[in-house]
C-alpha cells in the first residue's frame, strides 16, 4: 500500500513538472483536439466550477427551466453590488473579495437536470431529520468545535463533487497514463484517481472524501467515489451509502462539460443528475490555500459561545 501511494506521488509530481507542455500539445482543432502525447483526450488546466446558477430551482421558478438572457445578466450584475450586513452580523467581504460566476451558459434555472422538475428528490424523513438537526444547531451552534462544518475546521471544504461557493471555485486537472490528479482550490484538496483498473477500498475503509476510481469511456473521463465517512458533509444531503458518478468531457478547447449523478437510496427516492459547463482559466494561478494558519475563527467561535452560555447561565 505504501509503495503504491509513493508511486501514485511520484507520478503526479511528475506530470505537475511537465504538464504545461502537455496542456499545450494537444491543443489543435478537429475530431482529434486536445489529446495527451500517449492518446488519452487532454483534461488538463485550470477550469472553474463557479456558477450561480443553483444547484436546485427555486421554487419560485416550478415551470420555468431556463432564465431568459436578460435575467441571466441582471443575476450575473447583482452578485457584483455590495450588500449591508444583515442585522446582528458583523458582515462579510465585500463584493470585490468574490467570485461566484455567473449563470452557466446553458441558462438553466438549477444545475440539476434529471429529475426534470429541478429539485432534489429528498425522501421525507430525511428532510425532518436535517430541520431537527438545524434547529438544534441554531441553538447549540459550537457546543464542540464537532459542531461546526468540515469547512470551520479546515478540513475540506466543496467535497465530492463540489458545489459553487463564493470563492476559491477551481480545479486543476493533471493527467498521467495510469492516473489522474485533481487539485482543489479551496482548503488545497488534491484527489490522485488512479486509472489502473483496481478494485474500489474495502467498504470498512472510509475517507472524508470518499475513494474514486476512474475510467474512461470513450472521450469522457468516468469518476466513481464511494467510501465516504460517516462525517462526511456534502453540500447536498448525504451519507456514507453515497455514490457519485462524475463525467469530464472535453467539448473545446475553452470548455469541459461536467455533470455528476448522485446515488444514495437512504436519502433519496430516486437517483438525481446535474450538470454544469466548466470553462477554461488560462490566466488564472492557484495560490496556496493557508486555511488554518494564523486563524483565530475556531477559538473565538468556541470561547464567544462559552461566554455567552454563562451569561445565560447554561
Amino acid at each position: 500500500m505504501g509503495k503504491r501511494f509513493v508511486s501514485a506521488l511520484v507520478a503526479v509530481i511528475g506530470v505537475m513538472v511537465v504538464s504545461p507542455m502537455l496542456g499545450v500539445a494537444g491543443q489543435t482543432t478537429g475530431p482529434d483536439a486536445a489529446r495527451t502525447p500517449w492518446g488519452d483526450p487532454d483534461l488538463q488546466g485550470t477550469w472553474s466550477y463557479a456558477s450561480l446558477t443553483p444547484l436546485q430551482r427555486p421554487t419560485s421558478m416550478t415551470d420555468k427551466e431556463f432564465f431568459t438572457a436578460e435575467e441571466a445578466a441582471q443575476r450575473n450584475y447583482s452578485v457584483t453590488l455590495d450588500q449591508p450586513p444583515t442585522p446582528g452580523s458583523v458582515g462579510s467581504y465585500n463584493a470585490l473579495w468574490f467570485d461566484r460566476g455567473e449563470v452557466s451558459s446553458d441558462l438553466r434555472t438549477s444545475l440539476i437536470v434529471d429529475p426534470p422538475s429541478g429539485r432534489l428528490p429528498t425522501r421525507p424523513e430525511v428532510t425532518a431529520r436535517q430541520a431537527a438537526r438545524r434547529d438544534y444547531l441554531r441553538d447549540h451552534p459550537a457546543d464542540s468545535w464537532v459542531d461546526r462544518t468540515n469547512w470551520d475546521r479546515c478540513i475540506t471544504y466543496h467535497g465530492v463533487p463540489p458545489i459553487s461557493t463564493g470563492y476559491n471555485n477551481t480545479y486543476q486537472i493533471l493527467q498521467t497514463p495510469t492516473y489522474v490528479a485533481i487539485r482543489v482550490e479551496n482548503i488545497h484538496d488534491v484527489r490522485i484517481i488512479p486509472l489502473d483498473g483496481r478494485p474500489q477500498l474495502d467498504d470498512a475503509i472510509r475517507q472524508w472524501n470518499g475513494a474514486s476510481r476512474a475510467h474512461w469511456e470513450g472521450d469522457t473521463l468516468v469518476v466513481e467515489t464511494r467510501n465516504f465517512s460517516d462525517k462526511t458533509v456534502h453540500r447536498f444531503p448525504s451519507s456514507q451509502n453515497t455514490r457519485a458518478v462524475e463525467r469530464f468531457r472535453r467539448v473545446n478547447d475553452d470548455e469541459i462539460d461536467y455533470r455528476f449523478t448522485i446515488e444514495d437510496p437512504s436519502v433519496y427516492s430516486q437517483p438525481w443528475t446535474a450538470v454544469r459547463p466548466m470553462p477554461r482559466l488560462d490566466d488564472y494561478i492557484i495560490y496556496e490555500y493557508a486555511c488554518h494558519e494564523g486563524n483565530y475563527a475556531m477559538t473565538n467561535i468556541l470561547t464567544v459561545e462559552r461566554v455567552q452560555e454563562n451569561e445565560a447561565g447554561r
